[in-house]
């Protein structure tokens, strides 16, 4: 039994490279080494630095003083998400662990991963004061250009170059790659990264469903009434407060399974997805003017 655990083990250690390779947002999270654990279960802190700007210098009196303060802001998780299932009970004990290795990469490549990256656009999209415009785009030429306005405006807000991701439908980056002009695809070399979203991921609002209610077991999530499709996003990293725990944290044995002679797994998500108050010009957001039909 000891062996079988320890298999179990070895694949619980893949599922956060299963994540951080079909995330569309693991390109957002943030050093672990700069978060720490708050008083509370629920929270974390992180370093905040605040200065005073520049003083006149005098020739009598010298330097004017300044004041540093360096604080730890502490903010709460706002994802929890969780499920358990189960895996018959099977002679080969490495079968088991196959079994369990397959079904929660498929887990969380399926349904964990598109709903965590739908709940950070969202949430994001809805930070006050970022950058927005509605429009509908049809068009490489139309999407580049809105894109080149997307840059203009945080260059004006003095948002960093370096750092900058661009989130685009499959539909639009596709467009774009079938315009001629090189000169006008050129300044898509100036993001740090450019990812392509499906569109099943990516609105401006979602309704996490609690798989308790009626018509809500199934889990998962989708459009809220009134959120509207993103036809991209261009998100500086540092403005975003994202962090992630992705854990099976509770493995119970079928001897230990009071309801079935099954292995039993519990799976929790549970992380952060923010935007530094100040920093909010490092998120820009462009979606169509319509909402999404409800489902």
């Amino acid at each position: 039994m000891a062996n079988t655990i320890a298999l179990f083990k070895k694949y619980i250690d893949l599922l956060d490279e299963v994540y951080k390779v079909t995330s569309k947002t693991s390109v957002l999270d943030m050093d672990s080494t700069l978060v720490r654990q708050g008083a509370n279960a629920n929270e974390i802190t992180i370093p905040k630095i605040e200065m005073d700007g520049l003083a006149d210098y005098s020739r009598n009196s010298g330097y004017v003083s300044g004041n540093v303060t360096l604080t730890n802001e502490t903010v709460k998780y706002n994802y929890d998400r969780g499920r358990k299932f189960t895996v018959d009970n099977m002679d080969n004990e490495e079968t088991a662990g196959i079994a369990f290795g397959k079904l929660s990469s498929e887990f969380i490549r399926t349904k964990v991963v598109p709903e965590l990256d739908a709940f950070r656009f969202a949430t994001y999209a809805a930070v006050e004061g970022v950058g927005k415009t509605e429009a509908d785009l049809d068009s490489g030429d139309g999407a580049l250009l809105a894109i080149l306005a997307a840059q203009n405006y945080m260059d004006e807000l003095d948002v960093p170059a370096t750092g900058r991701y661009l989130f685009i439908t499959p539909t639009l980056f596709n467009f774009i790659n079938s315009v001629d002009s090189y000169k006008s695809k050129a300044m898509l070399d100036n993001f740090t990264g450019i990812i392509s979203v499906p569109k099943t991921r990516f609105y401006t609002a979602i309704d996490l469903l609690d798989g308790t209610t009626m018509d809500e077991t199934a889990g998962g999530f989708k459009p809220a009434e009134g959120a509207k499709a993103i036809n991209f996003m261009i998100i500086h990293k540092p403005a975003t407060l994202q962090y992630s725990k992705h854990t099976v944290n509770k493995i119970f044995t079928p001897e230990e399974n009071q309801n079935a002679d099954a292995w039993q797994f519990c799976y929790r998500a549970y992380g952060l997805a923010d935007a530094y108050e100040n920093k909010a010009a490092g998120i820009y957001l462009h979606c169509s003017q319509t909402a999404v039909e409800a489902e």
